[in-house]
């Protein structure tokens, strides 16, 4: 406990003004600089590790949606599966489900990998699907478990603003600073956590804090533009419901 408390003025400092990107591209971002929030990650994790897990026990009412991922940083395939669990966010769970029966998720890229934070997805590669989705957000959901490594997560850029992305927690030790930032955890990799931490990682930050995908681009021209400025990305292949 004594660590803890240590560690708390860290926290604050670190997260007191997370940054968002500029408006007009309406991009969907975590934070606006990848290194201050990995910090920030290990440090809340240490602590998290102290206080013990707020993870509640799984109801087996959600359903299981099995991503094929192809374009892995070693050149292979796999699959990952993701348990929803609508006991934990109903509003947000309902939304992933539309967009499953949709095949929104089809040939979607991972653009935004930090290794030991988070990787991101969830824009269509076709801009007229994307707009579809993007003009209908959703109210949120209250946190009601941690951002454990594993858990899926809606994105947001503020209060009531979730549509399409979403992230999986990858920090061994858990992104726990998250949830009193609203990030409410909407289910959980069951199987395939191997293969998430294969997704390419070498764009790293997307633009304009980093070298990765323009977020306001993709919005704009799909997989057109990332097929051909960053080739490299891991995508998924095929959604379905198990």
């Amino acid at each position: 406990m004594k660590l803890l408390i240590a560690l708390l003025p860290a926290l604050a400092c670190a997260f007191q003004k997370p940054g968002v990107l500029p408006v007009a591209e309406r991009s969907t971002t975590l934070f606006s600089t990848a290194r201050r929030d990995i910090l920030a990650a290990s440090v809340a994790g240490a602590a998290a590790s102290i206080l013990g897990s707020s993870q509640p026990a799984s109801a087996d009412d959600g359903k299981v949606i099995e991503f094929t991922m192809n374009n892995l940083s070693d050149g292979s395939s796999g699959v990952v599966q993701i348990k929803l669990h609508p006991e934990w966010a109903p509003k947000g769970v309902a939304r992933f489900e539309d967009l499953t029966n949709d095949n929104f998720w089809k040939g979607c890229r991972i653009f935004r990998v930090l290794p030991g934070f988070v990787a991101q997805f969830g824009i269509s590669g076709d801009p007229k699907v994307q707009a579809k989705w993007r003009s209908s957000s959703i109210s949120d959901d209250p946190v009601k478990v941690s951002n454990d490594r594993g858990t899926v997560v809606f994105a947001t850029s503020g209060t009531n603003t979730r549509t399409t992305q979403l992230f999986i927690n990858t920090n061994k030790s858990g992104n726990g600073f998250l949830d009193k930032q609203g990030f409410s955890p909407i289910g959980e990799v069951i199987q395939g956590m191997d293969v998430v931490d294969k997704f390419y990682s070498g764009y790293g930050e997307g633009a304009p804090s980093g070298k990765g995908p323009n977020q306001g681009l993709i919005q704009a021209k799909g997989n057109e533009y990332l097929e051909s400025s960053y080739p490299n990305l891991s995508y998924i292949a095929e959604a379905k419901t198990l």
